[in-house]
Formats: C-alpha cells, structure tokens, sequence
C-alpha cells in the first residue's frame, strides 16, 4: 500500500511541467496583432509581432511534447 502513495507523491514534483496554455495564447494574441498591423499598413510591427507568435507558439509545441513524454 506505501508503493501507490510514493507514486502520487513523485508526480506531486512533475506539477510545474503542467501547461496552462499561456504560450499557445499569447501566441494567438500576438498573431492577431500581426494581422491588424499588417491591414493597417504597419509592417514593421506586423513583422515582430509575427515572430514573436512564432516564437511562443514553438516554445508551447516543445513544452506540450515534453509534456507528453513524460
């Protein structure tokens, strides 16, 4: 019965590898900014908001997918 409970205390220590989704919506945040920018003729903005996108969409895909493995 000691085994079960030192299973349910050692995923206690996995907690903080738990996605909220954060990355994934502030990706779609800054994609949206991107767009607007881009119809309003902005393309510098719309330029770094689009990298910025990609660069928390990338951050959330690698996060979920160690997420998963482990």
């Amino acid at each position: 019965m000691t085994a079960p409970m030192t299973t349910l205390a050692s995923l206690g220590d996995l907690l903080p590898l738990l996605l909220s989704g954060d990355f994934l919506y502030y990706g779609l945040v800054f994609f949206v900014v991107a767009l607007v920018a881009g119809v309003a003729g902005m393309r510098g903005v719309a330029g770094i908001s689009m990298e910025i996108a990609k660069i928390l969409v990338g951050i959330f895909l690698i996060l979920a997918i160690i997420s998963l493995l482990l």
